[in-house]
């Protein structure tokens, strides 16, 4: 069998260029916010470097400036990826370094998974504050939407800009030291929980809600936990009307018939005095 001169010679030229550039490995995305950077590995040595090439799937390939014979193992492509609702491929091109001519080759390239920004993006915690109504029983929930690395027309957008009226907040909330957890959504960046225990402290977490999202990256990241401080609750907090009105009248009821027990027996007694009295003034 003859062996064709040109196709073995591309055999040894691509396995001269392994060899010389390892292909980058673990290619990954990583995404919050939509502050979105591809990350690979390993560092390379000084015979090599990489380079990103990326797309919106269906479009041409481009390089980021930024990303184009480096020794890093990461590239930000946030501001790359405008439109937030599209898919994008990337490949890590392992090439030779600055200043060293590239060769009439094709190098060694890793692609990575597909990157689809408002389904892949993990969404971080909100911000929140809480306000206690003066009757204690209502509890507002004050929420500040997170800024995102997306802009447009020069205006950060927040994740209510990008998501709109899908975004929701979802908010678990229970009493401060208790076990039961009861839970409540809402579609604006004010809740009002009401029939809480007055004078109780209750605790707050909240994330965010994307319901059009695929059901693993529908909720955001959990906020820390804030409570309410804890109040000393008043006699009508604890006790209802009834209890603190018997608890008033049951002693002067017991007063009052401690008094007419006294009355009665000292009236008996004075009737008993009067009839021995008499008895004994008939018999002499």
């Amino acid at each position: 069998m003859r062996i064709n001169p040109s196709v073995a010679l591309l055999h040894i030229c691509a396995a001269t260029a392994l060899a010389a550039f390892p292909p980058a490995q673990n290619v990954t995305w990583k995404s919050a916010n939509f502050k979105t950077v591809l990350t690979w590995g390993p560092a390379p040595t000084a015979d090599y470097s990489y380079t990103v090439e990326f797309s919106q799937v269906g479009q041409d390939q481009k390089r980021n400036p930024h990303c184009i014979k480096t020794s890093q193992t990461q590239c930000d492509l946030s501001s790359s990826m405008s439109d937030l609702t599209a898919c994008y491929t990337a490949y890590v091109v392992s090439e030779p370094p600055e200043g060293v001519p590239a060769e009439p080759m094709e190098y060694p390239f890793t692609r990575a998974p597909k990157f689809c920004p408002d389904q892949d993006t993990v969404i971080l915690s909100p911000s929140f504050k809480l306000e206690v109504a003066p009757d204690q029983s209502t509890t507002t929930v004050h929420i500040t939407d997170p800024l995102t690395a997306a802009f447009k027309d020069g205006q950060q957008l927040t994740i209510r800009d990008v998501f709109g009226e899908e975004l929701e907040y979802k908010v678990t909330y229970w009493r401060n030291k208790s076990t039961g957890k009861k839970k409540a959504t809402s579609r604006s960046n004010l809740l009002e929980l009401k029939g809480l225990d007055r004078g109780q402290s209750y605790c707050f977490q909240l994330q965010a809600l994307v319901r059009s999202r695929e059901p693993h990256s529908q909720l955001g990241e959990l906020s820390q936990t804030q409570c309410t401080p804890q109040r000393d609750p008043s006699l009508l907090d604890q006790y209802s009307v009834v209890v603190i009105a018997g608890a008033v009248l049951l002693p002067l009821l017991l007063v009052a018939g401690l008094i007419a027990v006294i009355v009665i027996c000292c009236r008996r007694k004075k009737k008993q005095q009067r009839t021995e009295k008499a008895q004994a003034q008939n018999v002499l």
